[in-house]
């Protein structure tokens, strides 16, 4: 298993313009990789499947804002 960075930085970094650049940018790029046949014939480790299910289980999370219900 590899070793998780601290939540704080994922949620710091991500939440800047720059900083969603990057994310997305990794994400797309983590697409693509996964997305290559020779990629996609490997097989996943129990232990990974497990995390993703984890993952999926938890409850999407953002922030919390009030609403306005004014028309700008």
């Amino acid at each position: 298993m590899r070793p998780e960075r601290p939540r704080t930085w994922q949620t710091k970094t991500w939440r800047s313009e720059e900083g969603s650049r990057v994310w997305l940018s990794g994400l797309i790029a983590a697409m693509e990789h996964a997305a290559r046949p020779d990629m996609r014939r490997q097989p996943v480790a129990p232990e990974t499947l497990a995390e993703l299910q984890a993952q999926l289980a938890l409850p999407a999370s953002f922030p919390l804002r009030q609403i306005s219900t004014l028309r700008h």
